[in-house]
């Protein structure tokens, strides 16, 4: 197939999206490079992103675009030989286990705490905000960290768990706000320095651990923006984890994205450039590697949330960019900007959703009344 027949097939799918190439519109796409046809329908979304961090195109409202290409299943019509390779890796490797587990503490969350400092606002919580009353990026983080400790109904004097604890920002909330004391676990090594700074003083315990390798007993069990680094093989393993970890009376919250769709639908250009080994969870997963285990006191989904909370985050990105840019060069801007649009066409589409779980062994006496 010739280049113009390429270019001519790229536009008629884009106009299922309502989108022209070199229009005016702020979610046109504008061609830099006429290879760029070529590339996408042999390689998908990890053709289409790899262009765009090469400079090969560009739009104005970038999120907005990825939103219209999401909304009309575009990334369905362009399933590759690279989408089949990520979806069964993602199915038949077990690629969070063992020394893979802390592959994902090097290449992503080791990147330096300068770019998330800037980045994440003034609390380093890298996960959904909550925005039901919040008007700004630091009131939903906050918000959503009280409402987990709400949720967990923590008091003075109990013992938790965080398993995926980051930068230590919600075990200093919990102890600082309701008086508790806590192990946070982590595989990141520039996490575990930081939270450790972060939590001087307090009754905390930051470890650099495997959750798998956990084997004591708390009031409370929870985990934040972790979970989709488990791996479909390991669910079962995880919720083993928490029950043994959790005491008969205790609480667990689960905070994780969730997909609509069928399991192990893994991003090729996601899994490549930003999250190696992920996988966002199916429903049907997660009811299967409960059963018999807890009683699900809640699910709560507040996935629209992250469209803002992104947003945020690109804002505090570009306004900072001048600093950064003495550490990171302009292909690295031009990936985080379509990690970031991607990530927020994600959910504002709401092909993904944002959960959270309440969990107890063997239900709430009485039943449980789930905070809003």
């Amino acid at each position: 197939m010739g280049q113009d027949d390429l270019k001519d097939r790229a536009s008629e799918l884009l106009e299922q999206a309502g989108i022209r190439i070199d229009g005016d519109a702020p979610t046109d796409l504008h061609v830099r490079d006429e290879r760029l046809y070529a590339r996408v329908f042999a390689h998908g979304s990890l053709g289409l992103g790899e262009a765009y961090i090469d400079g090969w195109w560009d739009a104005d409202d970038l999120p907005g675009l990825c939103t219209r290409l999401l909304t009309a299943g575009l990334d369905q019509e362009l399933k590759t030989l690279d989408t089949m390779l990520a979806h069964l890796k993602a199915r038949f490797i077990n690629l969070q286990r063992g020394e893979r587990a802390f592959e994902i503490g090097k290449v992503h969350y080791d990147l330096g705490n300068d770019l998330f400092q800037a980045m994440l606002g003034k609390r380093l919580v890298y996960s959904c905000g909550y925005w039901a009353k919040a008007g700004n990026l630091d009131e939903a983080q906050a918000a959503k960290l009280d409402l987990v400790c709400r949720k967990l109904q923590l008091q003075t004097g109990q013992r938790v768990l965080d398993i995926g604890c980051g930068w230590g920002e919600a075990l200093k909330y919990a102890a600082e706000h309701y008086g508790v004391e806590g192990v946070g676990i982590t595989v990141s090594q520039e996490q575990a320095d930081y939270a450790r700074e972060l939590c001087t003083g307090l009754p905390i315990e930051i470890r650099l651990q495997d959750y798998h390798d956990i084997n004591e007993r708390f009031d409370a069990v929870y985990s934040i923006g972790m979970f989709e680094h488990v791996g479909g093989k390991n669910y079962r393993a995880y919720f083993e984890t928490v029950n043994r970890c959790l005491k008969d009376g205790g609480l667990s919250v689960l905070h994780c994205i969730g997909s609509n769709g069928a399991p192990a639908q893994t991003d090729a250009w996601i899994d490549k450039y930003i999250f190696p080994n992920s996988m966002i969870p199916a429903a049907s997963q997660l009811a299967a590697a409960i059963e018999d285990l807890f009683v699900v006191e809640d699910w709560h989904n507040f996935g629209a949330d992250y469209d803002r909370t992104l947003m945020a985050w690109r804002a505090n990105f570009d306004a900072a960019w001048p600093t950064l840019s003495t550490s990171y060069d302009e292909r690295f801007r031009r990936m985080w900007h379509y990690y970031l649009s991607v990530s927020t066409a994600v959910f504002r589409s709401r092909r993904d959703q944002l959960w959270q779980l309440v969990l107890s062994p063997h239900g709430v006496p009485g039943g449980y009344r789930a905070p809003r």
